[in-house]
């Protein structure tokens, strides 16, 4: 099972026409607020650090790169290859390596397994943007990815970020300037009900050993001034040995 063309579509939309910069991305925020708070919270359920860790959803790569500088081998993997264009152009050096990846496609993700072995995952934002009889093929895929070793640590909104993300769209300026473009190329976000998300992980065979709550930081900033700040859950999940 693979993503509709339509949803490929849009994301390549959004990614060909976003900036190059650093920041520009609405959820592209500074790693220290983000993959470096993460990091803290993953690694002491890490079964095998040195595994390869895989970026899921990567974008332009900003976490991707942070990432590189933890972990041996980091791989940046989104669905757009536009995506990972900007990914590459924004690393010369090569601290990671990119690919174009469809998620939902089991071919897709045992092909990289088959690569790199059990590894660990990261995937940040990633979940609600999918279709929703996408979710659980994804999270399959990701159990793939994982194998018997590899630890998932997933980030995503919680039921209250929709209407956030909603008042925002619906307010008397229209949505902010980096919102914009994500309801304007048809990538509105779905709600993930929060007690569905276990359910994904346990049908794909996943246990969850911890879990929290975190603001998921965006690039954006309200009316007032304030940083639009979205709520979010988090959680480390795997195999049981």
């Amino acid at each position: 099972m693979s993503v509709t063309s339509r949803y490929r579509e849009a994301w390549e939309g959004f990614w060909r026409e976003a900036p190059e910069e650093q920041g520009a991305v609405f959820w592209d925020a500074d790693p220290a607020v983000t993959a470096g708070v993460h990091v803290a919270l993953f690694e002491p359920h890490l079964a095998d650090p040195g595994l390869a860790l895989v970026d899921v959803g990567c974008g332009n790569g900003t976490q991707t790169r942070f990432l590189a500088g933890r972990f041996p081998r980091v791989v940046g993997a989104d669905l757009s290859e536009a995506a990972v264009e900007h990914a590459r152009h924004a690393d010369p050096a090569g601290q990671a390596r990119y690919r174009v990846l469809d998620v939902v496609e089991k071919s897709e993700t045992q092909a990289l397994h088959a690569e790199l072995g059990d590894a660990n995952v990261y995937m940040r934002g990633v979940l609600h943007q999918a279709e929703r009889d996408d979710r659980q093929p994804m999270v399959d895929s990701i159990a793939t990815l994982l194998g018997e070793r590899g630890r998932l640590f997933l980030v995503e909104l919680s039921e209250e970020a929709k209407p956030v993300l909603m008042g925002l769209a619906q307010g008397p300026s229209g949505p902010p300037p980096k919102l914009a473009p994500i309801f304007r190329h048809g990538i509105a976000p779905g709600e993930v009900a929060d007690d569905t998300v276990p359910e994904y992980l346990s049908a794909a065979g996943l246990t969850i050993f911890a879990a929290g709550r975190l603001p998921l930081i965006t690039t954006e900033s309200a009316p007032d001034g304030t940083r639009i700040e979205l709520p979010s859950k988090w959680l480390v999940a795997g195999r049981v040995s």
